[in-house]
């Protein structure tokens, strides 16, 4: 069964940084496309970042430049670095693995004050 598990939010202040995590557990993860995905109140899901089994990688334009997506295929861990935060990207953050079948973490909460 494939689960996953994100960590790493919390609150912070405009301008800080945070490091989500999202461990996988039961898929062969080095072949999984894996994207993040984010949820703000009152709002649609919209897609994040994506890195794929051979590392390329693709952000929103609204992240592009503040937030990097990386992977330890050996940890079966993604991460995404949020750096210069603002308080537009509060949001709940999920991760998203695509193996030809699709699976979602449960989310993780990123609060941006300003």
């Amino acid at each position: 069964q494939v689960q996953l598990v994100e960590s790493g939010g919390g609150s912070v202040q405009t301008g800080g940084s945070l490091r989500l995590s999202c461990e996988a557990s039961g898929v062969i993860f080095s072949r999984a496309g894996l994207s993040w995905y984010r949820q703000a109140p009152g709002k649609r899901r919209e897609w994040v970042a994506t890195i794929t089994n051979e590392n390329s990688r693709a952000y929103a334009d609204s992240v592009k430049g503040r937030f990097t997506i990386s992977r330890d295929n050996a940890k079966n861990t993604m991460y995404l670095q949020m750096n210069s935060l603002k308080p537009d990207d509060t949001a709940v953050y999920y991760c998203y693995l695509d193996m030809g079948r699709f699976y979602w973490g449960q989310g993780t909460l990123v609060t941006v004050s300003s």
